[in-house]
């Protein structure tokens, strides 16, 4: 069979939440199953790292989709005749965009779709590119995967679409997220905090991740208990980033003052008018390599993370990876990653974060429950589970196209 698969966000470097998903499942998909026949489609120069097997052809085809209307003519133009040039049997799109115009038959995966329900998150032609695309593509799709039941729920509901065409495939998380040793966790605290705890977030500096509640609720559990515990954000700029010059990826970039976005820029005067802001503002670290990466989240007092929506919520899995207890929001899928072995708060309700923080800070043995549970949380989701999910609905696809080619 020949499986033709975009590979757009397969970037050096730049891999976020769906090019992981690409990365951890392509990689096992292609070496589990060397009987089929693998076309990845790249829209820019591809890194030699991510053709993983023998039975992997690269193709490029541009122009790199960096604007709506790139991905319309990239998808809808320039895909299918790649497709029909290559002899696709079908068509597997990881990141949920699809070509109306194509024939083949596809899979594709909807992680969420935050931007139909909070669609002034995004630019406007961006937001206006996918509430008209994607309720089509979940209509074209053969097969959907989703990568929760929230999701998998939201997706039937709002797009009207079976039930039963939409697959749970869950996410993974890398398995070199393991518990530090005590030496490092010291090691990685006199780096970045000068051997001060610290709260971590890690994620995109983007409006539905909820920064500017995290930080009132880091300035309030402050202010309430003169703790010197830090907070630590380690993630990149997407929609509505402001252009705050004090908005570095440097260690020593440590006064980022307000979240990076155009709805509390008028924050800013709030925080940089504290006591506290010159003292104790986030320390923002930017994008970081998989391994720093890891050591930051290994030597947290606790992961952070509260946002008004998530399609899965990777980090809070990473940190029950690295025996970090997590404090996360209530909302959308979150509950169903985090079980009992989280704290919750709602990401509108500062007083509630600021109150998980303290708990957190001071209950010593809280936190190593938290962290036990995870343990046993975590077993739930591994990037093998995933791959073997996903194979289970491309091959449920290919049974279908081989009775209809017989």
């Amino acid at each position: 069979m020949n499986i033709a698969v975009n590979c757009r966000l397969l970037q050096k470097g730049q891999l976020e939440g769906i090019g992981w998903f690409m990365y951890e499942n392509l990689k096992r998909l292609t070496m589990n199953h060397p009987e089929h026949q693998f076309y990845f489609i790249f829209d820019r120069p591809y890194n030699p790292d991510f053709i993983f097997a023998d039975n992997i052809r690269p193709i490029v085809v541009g122009p790199p989709t960096r604007h709506p209307v790139l991905w319309y003519l990239w998808f809808e133009w320039r895909l299918p005749r790649i497709l029909k040039r290559c002899g696709a049997d079908m068509f597997f799109s990881p990141d949920g965009y699809l070509s109306l115009r194509s024939r083949i038959p596809a899979m594709t995966t909807i992680h969420d779709i935050n931007f139909a329900h909070r669609p002034k998150d995004l630019p406007f032609f961006t937001r206006h590119y996918y509430n008209y695309f994607f309720p089509r593509f979940a209509r074209k799709a053969r097969i959907i995967t989703t990568v929760s039941e929230y999701s998998k729920k939201d997706i039937q509901q709002t797009y009207q679409i079976d039930q039963d065409k939409i697959k749970v495939v869950y996410n993974g998380a890398n398995s070199a997220y393991t518990p530090l040793p005590d030496a490092k966790k010291k090691e990685v605290k006199a780096r970045y905090t000068d051997g001060h705890d610290y709260f971590l977030f890690i994620g995109s500096i983007h409006p539905r991740k909820n920064l500017d509640n995290l930080i009132k609720a880091y300035d309030r559990f402050i202010e309430r208990t003169g703790s010197e515990t830090r907070l630590v954000i380690v993630g990149t700029r997407m929609w509505k980033a402001t252009s705050d010059k004090r908005y570095e990826t440097s260690k020593e970039s440590v006064n980022l003052g307000s979240i990076c976005t155009t709805k509390i820029a008028n924050e800013q005067n709030k925080l940089d008018s504290s006591p506290l802001a010159s003292r104790l503002s986030p320390l923002f670290l930017g994008r970081l390599d998989p391994e720093p990466l890891r050591d930051v989240l290994g030597a947290a007092l606790a992961l952070t993370f509260v946002p008004w929506f998530e399609g899965f919520g990777i980090p809070v899995l990473e940190a029950m990876y690295s025996g970090v207890p997590v404090l996360t929001s209530t909302e959308t899928s979150l509950p169903e990653v985090g079980g009992e072995a989280v704290l919750y708060a709602h990401p509108g309700d500062i007083d509630q974060i600021a109150d998980q923080m303290q708990v957190l800070a001071e209950e010593p043995m809280i936190r190593e429950e938290l962290i036990q549970k995870g343990f046993g949380q975590k077993d739930r989701f591994s990037w093998d589970l995933t791959a073997e999910r996903v194979w289970n609905s491309l091959d449920n696809l290919i049974e279908t196209i081989e009775i209809v080619d017989e």
